[in-house]
């Protein structure tokens, strides 16, 4: 049920820049979405229409940018894709790794008129 708040937070993002810029209406929205969120986009599309009724970004298109889960190791410096939340490093079996993408979550842009 967070999807709703989550949804909320994006159109007021939106609607400040649009309103910010003179917009007449919001087109569309690009919205970062790190796998590791929990953030479910077809909940977050669900809710668009209801919160964004009655202002300038009613029937703008949500395009999400899904973002894989993807760890560093420091000992032999290669960057992997985390499957199954083994953050185990594939080339040299270190556990001690660091997370580099996978928990983003943005507004990237918004396409207005």
């Amino acid at each position: 049920m967070h999807e709703l708040g989550v949804t909320e937070s994006i159109a007021s993002i939106c609607l400040k820049h649009a309103q910010g810029n003179n917009a007449k209406r919001v087109l569309k929205v690009n919205v970062k979405l790190g796998e590791l969120t929990g953030i479910v986009d077809h909940y977050v599309a669900f809710y668009w229409d209801m919160v964004t009724k009655d202002t300038i970004a009613q029937g703008a298109e949500l395009n999400f940018t899904k973002v894989p889960v993807v760890a560093h190791c420091p000992a032999c410096e290669d960057d992997f894709e985390v499957v199954e939340y083994d953050l185990t490093c594939p080339r040299c079996g270190r556990t001690e790794t660091e997370l580099i993408s996978g928990r983003e979550f943005m507004v990237e842009s918004i396409e207005i008129e």
